[in-house]
């Protein structure tokens, strides 16, 4: 191509492979209003059991006051896991995932209904702290990672994110060493 260009929120976080694979220089360009989204500490837990009954409990306390949850997992598995959770725990949800028994047509015709019905609320959203975005764990991609939390707080709009991890999830289980599960 005689010219190559691309613009994303996440590209810092790859910008040697940009650099590397497509001779492609990355310039970070500020967003046009300060991001007000609260990026919490991971919560660790010792067990996968434990760390889905705090997603739930924290869950719970959103839903309780009027904030929007958006749950992300790295499978479908555990996204159904969650929804089982909170079917148990009797708070409403709603999952969207790749699972290939809804077609495309459906898929976008739920996601454009969640939106309009958001659409509404801005006010009140913004009023119970904006979305917050609650991570089962940690994708083997950072830059995944920041798309997920980018979710919330977007347009100075309040927002907040927080991953939730066990000793049990398989990147933990890669790189937390015995020192890690000593401690825990």
């Amino acid at each position: 191509y005689a010219k190559l260009g691309g613009m994303t929120g996440t590209a810092d976080t790859e910008a040697y492979e940009f650099q590397e694979i497509y001779g492609l220089e990355t310039v970070v360009i500020p967003p046009n209003r300060p991001t007000a989204r609260k990026d919490e500490l991971d919560l660790i837990y010792k067990t996968a059991r434990e760390k889905y009954n705090a997603v739930i409990d924290d869950i719970r306390d959103c839903h309780q006051r009027g904030q929007p949850v958006l749950v992300g997992t790295t499978s479908i598995e555990n996204s159904e896991l969650i929804s089982g959770l909170l079917n148990q725990a009797k708070l409403p949800h709603a999952v969207l995932n790749a699972k290939q028994h809804a077609s495309d047509e459906d898929r976008a015709r739920r996601i454009q209904q969640l939106k309009d019905e958001w659409q509404g609320l801005h006010d009140q959203v913004k009023a119970a702290g904006g979305l917050y975005i609650i991570a089962t764990e940690r994708h083997e991609s950072r830059r995944i990672d920041n798309q997920l939390r980018g979710r919330s707080g977007r347009q100075g709009d309040p927002g907040r994110s927080r991953f939730y991890l066990s000793l049990e999830d398989p990147l933990m289980r890669i790189f937390a060493g015995d020192r890690v599960r000593a401690i825990m």
